[in-house]
This record gives structure tokens, C-alpha cells and sequence, in this order.
């Protein structure tokens, strides 16, 4: 989906981008919803393996992985461009916290599935709202600058919580079953793909509800095969699935690290 990278070249601040930074999100391709869909699988079994299969419980698992999203971010903020592994580190990281937030609220203190997803979709709204107040532009074009990118990363943060909130309530609360789930988030990414490029829905707006959705549908994707098959899974295990995933994401990082395919215009021409 084109995010509106042409409105951006032409935002007020443009003249001025080359003092700051560049673009610091990747140009939206095949690349970028692949990497995304396998993060936020990652960051369902990752959790899950972290908290159950190392005893670490929830508590501890939350404590280490903020403070390794943490360091990410001071390195991801320090950076002037586009980093690809930098960045989707920061995105497992951010995956892997968002799918913890949650799971505190609803195992460790009891909130209702509901109520979590209420409260998260409450949240992305808003940072949304307080993000176009300030910028004039929610467009991931227009990452150039410290107090954008801050708030890129806060909605990126809820909209993993609430994807995880949500994925866990249809799958589970619901009895949906992992599989059906699956297959209706996809449907879901698929007819707002469809409003885009067939009747012309507003670019921005697409791509952040497909955002929103693919962490749902990694979410049910990744239960689906790392659950028992008792439990509606493929029983491949939390362990196997995160492996998997790992590898076919750093696979294409390196690969995109060495081509440069997902590297905004602007930035390919500094970097000549």
C-alpha cells in the first residue's frame, strides 16, 4: 500500500528533513508485511516460550524484555536512517512486549479479554488523535523527525497490545479456534486491501488497520502451530515455531541489509 510517500516529499517540513534525519521507517512492500506478520508470530511464541518454557513467569519476562526493547530504542532514536536490523529488532522486541502487556492485565491482575481490547483500541485512538494534532500526518513517510518517531513507536506498541488482546479473545474467549481465526483476520487484511487499490480508501487509513490487523493473524498463526493439537494447534511447540520464524526473519534482513530493496528513494540517493 502507497502510504502517501508523495505527500510526504512535499510536507512543509521537507526542506529542512536533510538537518535532522531521514526516513526512518522502510518502504512499504511485499517485504515489509512479511517481516511484520513473522515479528508478530514471534512475539506470541517468544513470549509464551520465555514465560513457560524458561519459568521465567510473566513478571520477570516483562522486566527483561523492556529493558532490552529499551536499549533498542535509545540505539533505533540515536540512529539518523533507516537501519534494517536495527529497526526489526526493535519491532520483535516491541512484538514480544506488546503481547506481555497484555497477558499481565489478563492473567496477573484478571482483566477481562474485553476489557483489554477496549482499552487498547481506546489507546491507539488516541495516540493517533494526539499524533495528527501535533504532525498534520499519521503517513510512516514522514518518520524524519524525534517527535514522530516517538509517536510511530507508541502507536506501533498498542497496536500490538490490542492486536494481542484481540487475536486472544476471538481464538480463545470466543471459541473461534486458532485456524478460523486465522483465516478471518486474513479475509478481514484482504478486503481492506481491496477498498484500497478498488475503491480508493484512503492510503494512510489502510495501512494502519491491516498494521492493526496482521498482529491478530501472526498471533493465531503462531498458536495455531506452536499449540498442541489438542488445543486446536499443530503442536510444532513454542521452541520449533520461534525458530523458524527467527531464522526466515534475519534471512531476509541480511538479504534486504545487502540490497537495499526496502530503503526509501531519498535515502538510496544520499547513500550513493
Amino acid at each position: 500500500m502507497n502510504t502517501g510517500r508523495a505527500s510526504a516529499l512535499r510536507d512543509a517540513d521537507a526542506p529542512s528533513r536533510d538537518l535532522q534525519m531521514l526516513n526512518k521507517v522502510p518502504e512499504v512492500t511485499i517485504f515489509f508485511w512479511t517481516i511484520k506478520i513473522l515479528a508478530t508470530t514471534v512475539g506470541e511464541t517468544a513470549a509464551d516460550f520465555l514465560n513457560t518454557n524458561l519459568n521465567l513467569g510473566l513478571t520477570n519476562t516483562t522486566v527483561v524484555m523492556s529493558c532490552f526493547l529499551l536499549i533498542t530504542l535509545f540505539f533505533q532514536f540515536k540512529s539518523r536512517k533507516y537501519v534494517p536490523g536495527l529497526y526489526w529488532l526493535t519491532v520483535v522486541l516491541i512484538s514480544v512486549v506488546g503481547t506481555l502487556i497484555t497477558d499481565n492485565l489478563t492473567d496477573n491482575i484478571g482483566v477481562p479479554l474485553e476489557t483489554t481490547t477496549i482499552i487498547f483500541t481506546v489507546a491507539l485512538l488516541s495516540t493517533f488523535a494526539a499524533w495528527y494534532a501535533s504532525e498534520k500526518t499519521l503517513s510512516i513517510h514522514s518518520i524524519y523527525m524525534t517527535k514522530r518517531e516517538a509517536f510511530y513507536w507508541l502507536a506501533i506498541l498498542f497496536t500490538f497490545a490490542l492486536g494481542t488482546a484481540a487475536g486472544d479473545l476471538t481464538a480463545e474467549a470466543l471459541n473461534v479456534g486458532y485456524l478460523n481465526s486465522l483465516l478471518m483476520f486474513a479475509a478481514l487484511i484482504g478486503i481492506v486491501t481491496m477498498a484500497h487499490y478498488r475503491f480508493k480508501l484512503h492510503a494512510v487509513l489502510a495501512f494502519w488497520i491491516a498494521y492493526v490487523l496482521t498482529r491478530p493473524l501472526g498471533a493465531s498463526f503462531g498458536d495455531y502451530l506452536s499449540q498442541p493439537r489438542d488445543n486446536g494447534g499443530l503442536g510444532l511447540g513454542t521452541v520449533g515455531t520461534s525458530a523458524i520464524f527467527l531464522v526466515t526473519i534475519l534471512s531476509l534482513v541480511i538479504y534486504l541489509t545487502k540490497t537495499g530493496r526496502d530503503k526509501s528513494p531519498l535515502q538510496t540517493l544520499v547513500e550513493k
